[in-house]
Protein backbone atom coordinates (compact mmCIF):
# COMPACT_ATOMS: atom_id res chain seq x y z
CA UNK A 1 0.00 0.00 0.00
CA UNK A 2 1.21 3.68 -0.94
CA UNK A 3 -0.21 7.11 -1.00
CA UNK A 4 -0.75 7.84 -4.76
CA UNK A 5 1.09 10.96 -6.48
CA UNK A 6 -1.19 13.14 -7.87
CA UNK A 7 -1.25 11.56 -11.03
CA UNK A 8 -2.55 8.35 -9.36
CA UNK A 9 -6.10 6.85 -9.48
CA UNK A 10 -7.68 8.14 -6.24
CA UNK A 11 -7.65 5.65 -3.49
CA UNK A 12 -11.44 3.38 -3.24
CA UNK A 13 -13.59 4.42 -0.33
CA UNK A 14 -13.28 1.42 2.12
CA UNK A 15 -16.47 0.05 4.27
CA UNK A 16 -15.06 -2.80 6.82
CA UNK A 17 -17.83 -5.12 8.16
CA UNK A 18 -16.48 -7.53 11.45
CA UNK A 19 -18.03 -9.73 14.15
CA UNK A 20 -16.68 -7.78 17.11
CA UNK A 21 -15.08 -4.62 18.41
CA UNK A 22 -11.54 -5.59 17.90
CA UNK A 23 -11.28 -8.02 14.75
CA UNK A 24 -11.10 -4.78 12.55
CA UNK A 25 -8.15 -3.98 14.18
CA UNK A 26 -6.42 -7.20 13.95
CA UNK A 27 -8.17 -8.38 10.87
CA UNK A 28 -7.55 -5.05 8.96
CA UNK A 29 -5.94 -2.54 10.45
CA UNK A 30 -3.26 -1.75 8.64
CA UNK A 31 -5.64 -1.80 5.06
CA UNK A 32 -7.77 1.18 7.41
CA UNK A 33 -5.04 3.28 8.60
CA UNK A 34 -3.35 3.00 5.07
CA UNK A 35 -6.68 3.84 3.25
CA UNK A 36 -7.17 6.75 5.74
CA UNK A 37 -3.49 8.16 4.93
CA UNK A 38 -3.76 8.34 1.74
CA UNK A 39 -6.94 10.30 1.93
CA UNK A 40 -9.82 7.46 1.24
CA UNK A 41 -13.13 7.32 3.44
CA UNK A 42 -13.13 4.41 5.68
CA UNK A 43 -15.74 3.12 8.38
CA UNK A 44 -16.43 -0.01 10.10
CA UNK A 45 -19.51 -2.10 11.02
CA UNK A 46 -19.12 -4.17 13.82
CA UNK A 47 -22.44 -6.78 13.61
CA UNK A 48 -22.58 -7.28 17.61
CA UNK A 49 -22.04 -5.35 20.36
CA UNK A 50 -24.57 -2.23 21.66
CA UNK A 51 -23.61 1.12 20.94
CA UNK A 52 -23.84 2.03 25.05
CA UNK A 53 -21.09 -0.85 26.36
CA UNK A 54 -17.96 -0.66 27.32
CA UNK A 55 -16.39 -1.91 24.24
CA UNK A 56 -18.36 0.24 21.92
CA UNK A 57 -16.43 2.74 23.52
CA UNK A 58 -13.11 1.34 23.19
CA UNK A 59 -13.96 0.79 19.27
CA UNK A 60 -14.25 3.95 19.28
CA UNK A 61 -10.92 4.84 20.63
CA UNK A 62 -9.75 2.56 18.01
CA UNK A 63 -11.38 3.90 14.64
CA UNK A 64 -10.30 6.95 15.73
CA UNK A 65 -6.42 5.71 15.89
CA UNK A 66 -6.84 3.91 12.59
CA UNK A 67 -8.76 7.09 10.98
CA UNK A 68 -12.24 5.16 10.44
CA UNK A 69 -14.91 7.70 11.53
CA UNK A 70 -17.27 6.84 14.11
CA UNK A 71 -18.71 3.45 15.16
CA UNK A 72 -21.36 1.56 13.09
CA UNK A 73 -23.23 -1.25 15.30
CA UNK A 74 -25.79 -3.24 14.25
CA UNK A 75 -26.71 -3.80 17.81
CA UNK A 76 -26.73 -7.42 17.97
CA UNK A 77 -25.47 -9.90 20.81
CA UNK A 78 -22.60 -11.84 20.78
CA UNK A 79 -23.10 -15.59 20.48
CA UNK A 80 -21.21 -15.72 23.50
CA UNK A 81 -21.63 -13.04 25.74
CA UNK A 82 -25.13 -11.99 26.49
CA UNK A 83 -24.93 -8.78 28.24
CA UNK A 84 -22.99 -7.45 24.85
CA UNK A 85 -26.22 -6.10 23.95
CA UNK A 86 -28.84 -6.84 26.75
CA UNK A 87 -32.37 -7.96 25.56
CA UNK A 88 -31.51 -8.20 22.16
CA UNK A 89 -30.85 -11.44 20.18
CA UNK A 90 -27.67 -12.92 19.32
CA UNK A 91 -26.82 -12.66 16.28
CA UNK A 92 -26.05 -16.09 14.57
CA UNK A 93 -29.88 -16.29 15.88
CA UNK A 94 -31.26 -13.34 14.37
CA UNK A 95 -33.85 -13.82 10.74
CA UNK A 96 -31.36 -13.55 8.12
CA UNK A 97 -33.48 -11.16 6.01
CA UNK A 98 -33.51 -8.36 9.27
CA UNK A 99 -29.82 -8.75 9.12
CA UNK A 100 -28.73 -8.12 5.83
CA UNK A 101 -31.53 -5.38 5.76
CA UNK A 102 -29.60 -3.85 8.57
CA UNK A 103 -26.56 -3.86 6.82
CA UNK A 104 -27.54 -2.58 3.32
CA UNK A 105 -28.99 0.64 5.32
CA UNK A 106 -25.29 0.81 6.08
CA UNK A 107 -23.92 -0.08 2.74
CA UNK A 108 -25.93 2.42 0.59
CA UNK A 109 -25.32 5.32 3.50
CA UNK A 110 -21.82 4.96 3.10
CA UNK A 111 -21.64 4.14 -0.57
CA UNK A 112 -17.98 2.35 -0.38
CA UNK A 113 -16.30 1.36 -3.50
CA UNK A 114 -14.96 -1.44 -2.02
CA UNK A 115 -15.54 -3.94 1.16
CA UNK A 116 -13.58 -6.36 3.80
CA UNK A 117 -15.14 -8.76 5.77
CA UNK A 118 -14.36 -11.98 7.33
CA UNK A 119 -13.54 -14.94 5.13
CA UNK A 120 -15.82 -17.97 5.17
CA UNK A 121 -14.10 -19.84 7.93
CA UNK A 122 -14.31 -16.74 10.43
CA UNK A 123 -10.75 -15.86 10.09
CA UNK A 124 -7.76 -18.39 12.11
CA UNK A 125 -10.60 -18.88 15.28
CA UNK A 126 -14.27 -19.27 13.26
CA UNK A 127 -15.78 -18.24 15.94
CA UNK A 128 -19.35 -18.41 14.73
CA UNK A 129 -20.29 -14.58 15.00
CA UNK A 130 -17.40 -14.14 12.35
CA UNK A 131 -19.02 -16.94 10.32
CA UNK A 132 -22.15 -15.67 10.21
CA UNK A 133 -21.09 -12.43 9.55
CA UNK A 134 -19.63 -13.49 6.62
CA UNK A 135 -22.46 -14.65 5.24
CA UNK A 136 -24.11 -11.43 5.94
CA UNK A 137 -21.65 -9.20 4.51
CA UNK A 138 -21.84 -11.20 1.22
CA UNK A 139 -25.42 -11.42 1.09
CA UNK A 140 -25.73 -7.54 2.05
CA UNK A 141 -22.63 -6.37 -0.77
CA UNK A 142 -24.92 -7.93 -3.47
CA UNK A 143 -28.28 -7.28 -2.12
CA UNK A 144 -27.10 -3.37 -1.70
CA UNK A 145 -27.14 -3.10 -5.41
CA UNK A 146 -30.72 -3.98 -5.95
CA UNK A 147 -33.11 -1.74 -6.28
CA UNK A 148 -36.27 -3.81 -5.82
CA UNK A 149 -34.63 -5.64 -2.14
CA UNK A 150 -35.28 -3.05 0.71
CA UNK A 151 -36.26 -0.03 -1.66
CA UNK A 152 -36.64 1.45 2.18
CA UNK A 153 -33.24 0.93 2.64
CA UNK A 154 -31.51 4.03 0.74
CA UNK A 155 -30.91 4.54 -3.41
CA UNK A 156 -28.58 1.43 -4.09
CA UNK A 157 -25.21 1.28 -4.46
CA UNK A 158 -22.92 -1.55 -5.45
CA UNK A 159 -19.34 -1.96 -4.04
CA UNK A 160 -17.29 -3.05 -7.04
CA UNK A 161 -15.28 -5.58 -4.81
CA UNK A 162 -15.49 -7.51 -1.33
CA UNK A 163 -12.42 -8.96 0.35
CA UNK A 164 -12.05 -11.39 2.47
CA UNK A 165 -9.31 -11.11 5.45
CA UNK A 166 -7.76 -14.23 5.82
CA UNK A 167 -4.32 -15.95 6.44
CA UNK A 168 -2.28 -18.90 3.64
CA UNK A 169 -0.86 -22.25 4.78
CA UNK A 170 2.69 -20.58 5.04
CA UNK A 171 1.87 -17.96 7.71
CA UNK A 172 0.16 -20.51 10.57
CA UNK A 173 3.52 -21.87 11.19
CA UNK A 174 4.73 -18.68 13.04
CA UNK A 175 1.59 -17.84 14.19
CA UNK A 176 0.93 -21.36 16.07
CA UNK A 177 4.15 -19.98 18.02
CA UNK A 178 1.59 -17.37 19.36
CA UNK A 179 -1.24 -18.62 19.19
CA UNK A 180 -0.72 -21.92 20.51
CA UNK A 181 -1.58 -25.72 19.29
CA UNK A 182 -4.96 -24.54 18.79
CA UNK A 183 -7.23 -24.99 14.97
CA UNK A 184 -6.23 -22.56 13.07
CA UNK A 185 -8.29 -22.31 9.65
CA UNK A 186 -6.26 -21.10 6.64
CA UNK A 187 -6.66 -21.11 2.71
CA UNK A 188 -3.84 -21.92 -0.07
CA UNK A 189 -1.35 -19.70 -0.71
CA UNK A 190 -1.85 -19.86 -4.36
CA UNK A 191 -5.72 -18.38 -3.49
CA UNK A 192 -4.80 -15.44 -1.79
CA UNK A 193 -5.24 -12.27 -3.82
CA UNK A 194 -3.53 -9.43 -2.17
CA UNK A 195 -0.72 -9.73 0.28
CA UNK A 196 -0.38 -6.71 1.89
CA UNK A 197 3.01 -5.34 3.96
CA UNK A 198 1.31 -2.76 6.25
CA UNK A 199 3.99 -2.12 8.39
CA UNK A 200 4.25 1.98 7.53
CA UNK A 201 1.06 1.50 9.45
CA UNK A 202 2.17 -0.98 12.28
CA UNK A 203 2.79 1.51 14.76
CA UNK A 204 -1.53 2.64 14.44
CA UNK A 205 -2.32 -0.73 14.00
CA UNK A 206 -1.13 -1.69 17.57
CA UNK A 207 -2.56 1.13 19.17
CA UNK A 208 -5.68 0.32 17.77
CA UNK A 209 -5.41 -3.14 19.13
CA UNK A 210 -4.35 -1.96 22.17
CA UNK A 211 -7.18 0.39 22.72
CA UNK A 212 -9.19 -2.16 23.33
CA UNK A 213 -8.67 -2.02 26.85
CA UNK A 214 -10.91 -5.18 28.02
CA UNK A 215 -9.84 -7.61 25.90
CA UNK A 216 -6.06 -6.61 26.89
CA UNK A 217 -6.75 -6.72 30.70
CA UNK A 218 -8.86 -10.20 29.86
CA UNK A 219 -5.65 -11.97 27.85
CA UNK A 220 -7.68 -12.11 24.97
CA UNK A 221 -5.82 -11.39 21.80
CA UNK A 222 -5.07 -7.55 22.38
CA UNK A 223 -3.71 -9.06 25.55
CA UNK A 224 -1.37 -11.46 23.75
CA UNK A 225 -0.22 -8.94 21.11
CA UNK A 226 0.12 -6.80 24.21
CA UNK A 227 2.89 -8.92 25.58
CA UNK A 228 4.57 -9.29 23.13
CA UNK A 229 8.52 -7.75 21.92
CA UNK A 230 8.20 -5.32 19.60
CA UNK A 231 9.75 -7.52 16.68
CA UNK A 232 7.41 -10.61 17.36
CA UNK A 233 4.25 -7.98 17.06
CA UNK A 234 5.99 -7.15 13.59
CA UNK A 235 6.30 -10.81 12.89
CA UNK A 236 2.52 -11.12 13.87
CA UNK A 237 0.58 -8.01 12.17
CA UNK A 238 2.76 -6.27 9.99
CA UNK A 239 1.07 -7.97 6.78
CA UNK A 240 -2.45 -8.40 5.97
CA UNK A 241 -4.17 -11.19 3.25
CA UNK A 242 -7.14 -11.21 1.29
CA UNK A 243 -9.14 -12.96 -0.58
CA UNK A 244 -11.10 -11.44 -3.36
CA UNK A 245 -14.74 -12.53 -3.72
CA UNK A 246 -15.76 -12.14 -7.19
CA UNK A 247 -18.32 -12.92 -9.38
CA UNK A 248 -19.40 -16.34 -10.48
CA UNK A 249 -16.83 -17.27 -13.63
CA UNK A 250 -14.67 -14.41 -12.62
CA UNK A 251 -10.65 -15.52 -10.98
CA UNK A 252 -10.33 -15.54 -8.21
CA UNK A 253 -6.82 -16.40 -7.48
CA UNK A 254 -3.56 -14.30 -7.33
CA UNK A 255 -2.72 -14.03 -11.13
CA UNK A 256 -4.20 -12.77 -13.71
CA UNK A 257 -7.08 -9.76 -13.64
CA UNK A 258 -8.00 -10.65 -10.11
CA UNK A 259 -4.43 -10.41 -8.98
CA UNK A 260 -3.90 -6.85 -11.01
CA UNK A 261 -7.47 -5.36 -9.62
CA UNK A 262 -6.44 -6.45 -6.04
CA UNK A 263 -3.39 -4.54 -6.46
CA UNK A 264 -5.31 -1.46 -7.61
CA UNK A 265 -8.10 -1.79 -5.10
CA UNK A 266 -5.72 -2.77 -1.95
CA UNK A 267 -2.08 -1.23 -2.39
CA UNK A 268 -3.60 1.99 -3.41
CA UNK A 269 -1.08 2.43 -6.00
Amino acid sequence: MCVPTPEAHPVPSLLAVFAHPDDESLSAGGVLAGHAAAGARTGVVTTTWAADTWRAAELAAALRILGAGEPRMLGYADARFAPSAPGCVRFCDAPLDEAVRRLVVHIREFRPDIMVTHDGYGGLPGHPDHVHTHRVTVLAAQAAGLGQLYPDAGAPWQPRALYLATHPHSAVAALRDVIGTREAYSVPDEQIAATVDVSPWLEQKIAAVLAHRSEVERGAAPGVIAGLPPAEQARLLATEWYLRHAPVGTAVAGTGAAAQAARTELTAC
